[in-house]
């Protein structure tokens, strides 16, 4: 096992080398849950890993397609009371972006993307009395608007600020109100081009 490992780093970083410019980069993000809504009132930020892939180019825009998975955790278990549960929340996002080239400030990059985003949402432990590990996952998805700037630290290595907007779509047994249904996230980190 250590050898494929070894053997597909090496042939990564061979093809690398006789590239002109990567197509791909990969990004760690911290989560922050921003903003009055569900998510930024019970949840904290665990992590969030992103791929990026550029498919086209022009003289002044990259085009391409990403996609960031992320968790953030609502922890009660220091209640050690009634309430003594764990809701771990597992977000996928994919969506297709657009890098605005600036020729007098070669280092920054900021983009805007359009995708979709799915929430998973996984109980542990007891609620009131109920055993909350038994329950299937809530799912919840909706469109998601981003807005990101990159910054250059190396020919490789980058920084990150992101701002995502997602628009949960509602179900009839919770109410479509913003706290419910608009979701917004702070994303800070970094990244390499491969």
């Amino acid at each position: 096992m250590k050898q494929k490992l070894f053997l597909a780093l090496v042939l990564l970083f061979t093809v690398n080398t006789f590239s002109q410019e990567s197509k791909i980069s990969l990004e760690a993000n911290y989560p922050i849950a921003i903003g009055g809504n569900f998510v930024s009132e019970f949840y904290k930020g665990i992590i969030d890993i992103g791929a990026k892939y550029r498919i086209a180019e022009t003289t002044n825009f990259s085009f391409g397609a990403s996609i960031n998975g992320g968790v953030l955790t609502n922890n009660t278990n220091k209640n050690k009371g009634e309430r003594d549960f764990k809701v771990t929340n597992y977000t996928i996002q994919p969506r297709l972006f657009t890098e605005i080239k600036i020729k007098s400030l070669t280092k920054l990059h900021p983009a805007i993307g359009l995708g979709y985003t799915f929430m998973i949402f996984k109980s542990t432990g007891i609620n009131n009395g109920f055993d909350l590990s038994k329950e299937d996952s809530i799912k919840k998805n909706g469109i998601n608007a981003n807005l990101g700037l990159s910054y250059d630290i190396t020919n490789k290595l980058f920084t990150t600020i992101q701002y995502d907007y997602v628009k949960l779509s509602s179900k009839e047994s919770v109410p479509s109100t913003a706290f419910n249904t608009s979701i917004s996230f702070l994303k800070i980190g970094i990244g390499v081009r491969l």
